[in-house]
């Protein structure tokens, strides 16, 4: 009979992660908390100085990790961030692609309608999203395919369940991202190895810096009328906390998901499970 503890299911100390996009809120958690774990983090961002900030914190509490610039829509940028993780850590064990988002300009408004958003903003969204999640996946899952082991996590959204208003580029993008969990799911278990997998977490709404004054008022800090439907059709009736993630990404990546693969798990108070009646 199988012997259960902690490490055995969970115990992911010693291994070497990578965070994309994260010198931001959600990702910063990620990474701050895998390094309370005992995994060497590498704090990916554009905005080198926002992953130094990250990194500081993580070492000021004993954890190990690295800050390093990336563009994850330049490939080469991304082999050399590689390269300077590897020459470091030795390996990569743990990809996370966070890095991602929507752009004012891409979203409809009273100010911009449907049909005069530029297609160069939708591109750009689309981009940053899939572009930015398959590159990495491309430089990071060669590591993992070449020594036949290694978890990837995208970043899905709501988004990817049902649409929301306003933001057809990122939701198009964010539906994208579930579709290509799971092909990379089948593609690197068919032709690398059955202990690469590839997840993705679905994050319902959370404050960041991004969406923070479309959910709440910027002078009063109340709930914008968006920000109230949001809670209304949430049973939990709150946005979610960074640390709210947490839990699912740590079993994600650990040895107790190790039959896990090619889903997308909602962390969303219930949002996703609710009609609304």
């Amino acid at each position: 009979m199988p012997q259960y503890n902690y490490e055995n299911l969970f115990g992911i100390s010693g291994q070497v992660a990578v965070i994309t996009g994260a010198g931001g809120i959600l990702c910063g958690e990620m990474a701050s908390a895998l390094a309370q774990l005992g995994v060497k983090v590498a704090v990916l961002d554009l905005r080198l100085q926002a992953a130094e900030k990250i990194v500081d914190a993580i070492k000021k509490d004993g954890g190990q990790a690295m800050a390093v610039e990336c563009n994850v829509l330049e490939k080469t940028s991304i082999e050399k961030a590689c390269d300077t993780i590897l020459k470091n850590w030795g390996t990569v064990d743990i990809l996370i692609n966070g890095a991602g988002g929507n752009r004012k300009d891409a979203t409809t408004s009273p100010d911009l309608s449907f049909f005069d958003i530029p297609a160069e903003a939708i591109k750009f969204v689309f981009d940053l999203n899939i572009i930015g999640s398959l590159l990495p996946s491309q430089v990071f899952g060669k590591v993992m395919a070449e020594k036949k082991k290694g978890s990837i996590i995208n970043i899905s959204s709501m988004n990817a369940f049902r649409p929301l208003t306003k933001i057809p580029g990122y939701s198009a993008a964010k539906a994208g991202i579930s579709n290509f969990t799971q092909w990379l799911a089948v593609h690197l278990e068919q032709n690398y190895s059955c202990d690469i997998r590839v997840n993705a977490i679905a994050p319902g709404f959370f404050l960041t810096d991004q969406n923070r004054f479309l959910l709440t008022d910027e002078k009063t800090c109340q709930l914008t009328p968006r920000g109230q439907c949001i809670l209304d059709h949430t049973p939990m009736c709150r946005f979610g906390q960074p640390s709210d993630l947490i839990s699912t990404l740590v079993w994600l990546v650990s040895p107790g998901a190790a039959f896990v693969n090619g889903i997308v798990v909602p962390v969303d108070g219930g949002f996703s499970a609710f009609s609304g009646v």
